[in-house]
């Protein structure tokens, strides 16, 4: 399969790098690392050791293959998806964080449009070399739900090529489950500096799993069947298996980077709004994530 993977960062090169071991794969990714890509091949670390020679450039303009993965931050989406409109795909996957990225997409895309989560651990520690810290899955399908002859085409090649991969029929509930993990642990640990592993005791935990909560209440307004247990122990779940690892969120704001709070807690404020439902500790982590923003980005 041609596979075009669009914004490969840490997770976007690991993910690539493990389909290339199978398939034909092209990396749109920043230089120093597309470059280095290009020239010497892209090494897979940490849970992996082994080196792939797959297509890499800084220009994601008139591509064309039978799949691109988006895995850029959500506040790139819309950017994302004007420049993939110069190019011709069969299908179009999201693997990233928060919510409505896929609405985007397909403002400007004309093909299925997939819905994915992935748990994998990934760290681009420097241009050419990505160190995966923890093996994880890749979940996809539908953005609507249901079946999908795209989901599973595409997910048959994940797992051709060695990734842990479930194609699933409830793709919106997962989302906001998804959504749920991200506001608890996210901000919690980024605000703290601490491992994901600290949201399993103590003040943070009681933060995530009201973050939780909150998420649940309002994904059941917004007509998707998310019981609170099943959103706390999906934290609970996350934040063990990643238990050293550092978050996405974290990992921006010590390198100074704009973080994804406006689709992650932000957007869980939002939507609450919409269903007249009062989500404090959402609104509170992403009013401090964003003061922290206006003065450091």
């Amino acid at each position: 399969m041609d596979i075009v993977v669009f914004g490969a960062g840490s997770l976007g090169s690991l993910i690539g790098g493990l389909l290339g071991r199978e398939h034909r794969v092209t990396l749109v990714a920043r230089n120093p690392h597309a470059s280095e890509v290009r020239s010497s091949g892209l090494a897979v670390e940490g849970e992996f050791d082994f080196r792939v020679h797959p297509d890499a450039t800084d220009d994601g303009r008139e591509l064309r293959a039978d799949c691109v993965i988006v895995t850029v931050k959500a506040f790139q989406t819309e950017t994302a998806a004007r420049v993939l409109a110069t190019g011709e795909f069969d299908a179009v996957l999201s693997l990233q964080n928060g919510m409505g990225n896929e609405e985007l997409l397909a403002e400007h895309l004309d093909c299925p449009i997939l819905a994915g989560t992935a748990s994998y651990g990934a760290v681009l520690t420097e241009p050419g070399v990505v160190e995966c810290t923890g093996i994880g899955e890749v979940v996809l399908g539908s953005q609507a739900g249901g079946r999908s002859d795209s989901a599973r085409r595409i997910g048959d090649a994940f797992i051709t090529a060695g990734i842990e991969t479930e194609i699933v029929y409830d793709m919106p509930r997962r989302l906001w489950e998804k959504l749920a993990v991200n506001a608890g642990i996210n901000p919690t640990t980024a605000l703290s500096r601490v491992k994901n592993g600290a949201v399993l005791s103590g003040t943070a935990h009681e933060i995530a799993t009201a973050a939780a909560r909150e998420t649940a209440h309002v994904a059941r307004a917004a007509g998707v069947e998310l019981p609170v247990e099943e959103a706390v122990s999906a934290v609970e779940t996350v934040a063990s298996a990643t238990i050293s690892n550092t978050s996405s969120m974290r990992q921006d704001m010590e390198a100074g980077r704009r973080t994804e709070i406006d689709a992650i807690n932000g957007f869980v404020v939002a939507r609450g709004r919409e269903h007249d439902i009062e989500t404090p500790v959402n609104r509170t982590l992403s009013g401090l994530v964003k003061t922290w923003e206006h003065s450091n980005v």
